[in-house]
């Protein structure tokens, strides 16, 4: 029998949202939920991750993850309150929680004193609290969280995890397929034979949608994907904003390459989940082997086009073929002058006039406006105040857009 493997430890705030719908997912599917404390900070160790993750990222991003947290803690209906003192050291409520029998009972009440009550999972007092609760015994479970067997045990689990390729929390596996995330549990439904809601295009909605930027740039394997299903979802009020992503990257203080500083088991990981995303949305996606891409010359040929006149998004399109289909090189003006001419334009001219210093200036002022809206990353969707990030967010933008 098919069952979800649910990886998960008390410390990650997305493994506690995902904790409140994985066994929704197993009972609509009919599997078995596999129950799978990890110590996260020994996966961190192991994959050479800070352990206080959060403290490494841009303010831009941190500011972005922190709403796209209370975003999907509302979507989810369940409260959410991030305890002063987080994070908070969980070997001794994994380790009781191993010694009573993982139970998703057992783990409900845990992630309820972590996350809604604030209880210091780090102290014994703490873990005694929700141990008492669930009406069990505190002081026989304590002491047998202390011994070598209960303390291999949770090292086993935990090397376990990094043999099934878990980088982070929540992860959970079907058939060995790994997904990872609170926001990837439609994709572990479809891979249990399910058949989760799709996203509803804007103009199958009455009444006023609001306009989208959808900020790009031809370097990103997931703004290509996001480019496909973009204006068939969110219709005539996106606006396509080219923006220089290694410029956004240096200005917010991130590495120019962020595939290039993953770790071997995330980089697998993500390189798996564009092909889903990929194959979701009907397309081919080929890593060219001139990755990264130099897109310079590419987006300044798009802005002079204007990509949302209808040739400039043509051209726009083509481009985006040319790098993540046919893996052809943006950086060569032959190619770009051959993609313009290919949609009508006159590429010579347009090539010529890329070099231009008001040209320039506008890619460049184009950039700082990407990272005045809040801008990180690409694909980046803003609706109003809103900002989200990622080709997998292009569903709750569009829903923004309609309210």
């Amino acid at each position: 029998m098919t069952a979800v493997e649910f990886w998960f430890d008390f410390s990650c705030p997305y493994a506690y949202l995902a904790s409140a719908k994985i066994e929704g997912v197993a009972e609509r599917t009919g599997t078995a939920l596999q129950v799978r404390p990890f110590l996260l900070g020994g996966v961190f160790r192991a994959r050479g991750v800070a352990q206080n993750l959060a403290h490494t990222l841009s303010e831009s991003k941190a500011r972005h993850n922190a709403r796209d947290l209370a975003r999907h803690a509302e979507a989810f209906g369940v409260p959410l309150n991030t305890p002063h003192h987080h994070p908070m050291r969980t070997v001794t409520a994994l380790r009781t929680l191993i010694a009573a029998g993982p139970t998703m009972d057992l783990v409900h009440l845990f992630y309820a004193a972590y996350w809604v009550r604030g209880i210091d999972l780090s102290t014994d007092a703490g873990v005694a609290v929700v141990l008492t609760e669930a009406g069990l015994d505190a002081d026989a479970l304590l002491a047998c969280a202390r011994t070598q067997e209960i303390k291999d045990d949770l090292r086993r689990r935990t090397d376990e995890a990094l043999e099934r390729g878990v980088f982070g929390a929540p992860a959970m596996v079907v058939d060995g397929q790994l997904s990872w995330g609170q926001d990837r549990l439609d994709e572990v439904e479809r891979a249990l034979g399910g058949d989760p809601p799709t996203p509803v295009a804007a103009d199958a909605f009455e009444g006023p949608v609001r306009p989208v930027d959808f900020w790009f740039d031809y370097s990103s394997p997931f703004a290509y994907l996001a480019s496909t299903r973009v204006d068939g979802l969110i219709g005539d009020v996106v606006r396509w904003r080219p923006m220089l992503l290694g410029g956004v990257f240096a200005l917010v203080g991130m590495a120019n390459v962020p595939r290039l500083a993953m770790n071997e088991a995330k980089r697998a990981w993500s390189d798996a989940d564009g092909q889903r995303q990929a194959a979701e949305a009907g397309v081919a996606l080929n890593w060219p082997e001139l990755f990264p891409l130099h897109t310079v010359l590419a987006l300044r040929v798009t802005i002079l086009a204007d990509p949302n006149s209808a040739s400039g998004r043509a051209l726009a399109h083509r481009i985006f073929d040319a790098c993540w289909v046919e893996g052809l090189n943006p950086k060569d003006p032959a190619l770009i002058e051959r993609l313009c001419d290919e949609v009508g334009l006159d590429g010579a001219d347009l090539v010529a006039r890329a070099s231009d210093p008001d040209t320039k200036a506008a890619l460049r002022q184009a950039t700082d406006d990407a990272v005045g809206a809040g801008v990180f990353g690409a694909p980046t969707f803003v609706v109003g105040d809103e900002l989200y990030w990622g080709n997998d967010r292009l569903a709750s933008a569009l829903e923004d857009a309609r309210r």
